[in-house]
């Protein structure tokens, strides 16, 4: 089977559910929850979702920290409790639904990453047990509504298109019922979020996506490949997109959009809700954001690819006076040529080179020059002005 060494490496042959996938099973929506009063709107958009031509399983992993307070835990038994309830009442056609006890995660991983993770990795041992390298793993988020015509899309984006390893889904906050400034955050926020994946293609990056947690869809065969979901505690979606992508093509799926929560929360570091909750007391300005002329120099920098490939230290030098200073001053600072003279020294060719650039010059790294480049060089401007130098950039 598919997946029989990942399982074997991950310790993975204890699953977490008796009830055996249907044959016909060729959708898992995986849904970590915890502390979570909304996860029974969740489910019911999913129930309402036109069905497609496969059966779908919804897996919802209800977890807490070894160390969470007895209140908290009390929570997820409620809530574990309430969702049994739910699916011993729910309609089952093309659905089956399957809930566990709360899950106690070690301290040291316990997060959405760790929970994400459990989740996709029983979707994938189910997927191995079916010999489905091709099911569809889908993330999905405790406190975010789909359109009806979610599972559909996801089903038609991957017929159309078998040859990609994953998808991001199309997003929209939820905006009913916020105060005036939560919405305008929630607005600001997602701008942001358009205008920095419309940035990276300007600049050339070819991996420019969304990188959402609720929003993103994975073959069975390519996570395992990939290793299987990150463990951190924030930032698991970004991470593993990221990678996903250096593996094949991601492809993005518009047809359909989630709906995710845009309340405030504290339950990772970074993110929506933390992003919104500094808003809303005031400590981040989500008006103002990178400025433009950053992925313009980076722009200039990316055009110079091809005169990389077997450059030595000295000509290396020499570009640099030609590049950006935020640039320059970036490559030196993050000593590039080290990684540029070892991708050199493992490519054969120019075209194996262009490939393998964007593995050492990543998101990360693009994220890394930012964050350096307003420091020292750029100041954060207004967001509505970045989003018109970008589009007249485009025309």
């Amino acid at each position: 089977m598919f997946a029989d060494k990942y399982i074997l490496k991950n310790n993975l042959d204890k699953v977490l559910f008796d009830q055996l996938p249907h044959s016909e099973t060729g959708i898992i929506v995986v849904i970590p929850c915890i502390n979570e009063p909304d996860i029974l709107e969740t489910l019911n958009s999913l129930q309402n979702c036109t069905g497609p031509k496969c059966k779908v399983e919804v897996i919802i992993l209800i977890n807490h920290s070894e160390v969470s307070s007895k209140e908290l835990k009390s929570y997820n038994q409620k809530t574990f409790k309430e969702v049994s309830d739910w699916i011993n009442n729910s309609e089952k056609e093309i659905f089956q639904f399957l809930v566990s006890p709360p899950i106690n995660l070690a301290k040291k991983w316990a997060g959405v990453g760790m929970a994400r993770k459990r989740g996709m990795d029983e979707a994938s041992c189910r997927f191995n047990f079916l010999d489905k390298p091709e099911g569809l793993i889908v993330s999905l988020d405790s406190d975010t509504l789909v359109e009806r015509n979610y599972l559909l899309e996801i089903e038609k984006h991957f017929k159309e298109n078998p040859e990609h390893v994953g998808a991001t889904v199309a997003f929209e906050h939820q905006l009913v019922g916020l105060d005036k400034k939560q919405r305008q955050g929630i607005l600001y926020y997602e701008q942001y979020l358009k205008y920095y994946k419309s940035a990276l293609t300007y600049t050339g990056y070819p991996f420019a996506m969304f990188t959402i947690g609720s929003a993103f869809v994975v073959t069975a065969d390519a996570y395992v490949k990939r290793g299987g979901m990150t463990r951190r505690k924030a930032g698991e979606d970004f991470y593993f997109l990221q990678n996903l992508a250096q593996q094949g093509t991601v492809g993005e799926i518009t047809s359909t959009k989630v709906l995710p929560s845009a309340r405030t929360s504290e339950r990772v570091p970074f993110g929506t809700g933390p992003i919104i909750k500094k808003w809303m007391e005031g400590k981040e300005d989500l008006s103002v954001t990178y400025n433009f002329h950053a992925f313009f120099d980076l722009k200039e920098f990316f055009n110079q690819k091809e005169n990389l490939y077997k450059i030595s230290e000295l000509e290396f030098e020499d570009l640099l006076n030609k590049l950006p200073s935020p640039v320059s001053s970036f490559l030196m600072n993050d000593e590039f040529f080290v990684q540029l003279n070892d991708l050199n020294q493992n490519c054969s060719s120019l075209r194996i080179f262009n490939y393998r650039f964007y593995q050492i010059f990543n998101a990360f790294k693009i994220l890394k020059f930012l964050n350096f480049g307003h420091q020292e060089f750029y100041k954060k401007a207004d967001i509505d002005d970045q989003v018109k130098q970008l589009n007249k950039k485009c025309q």
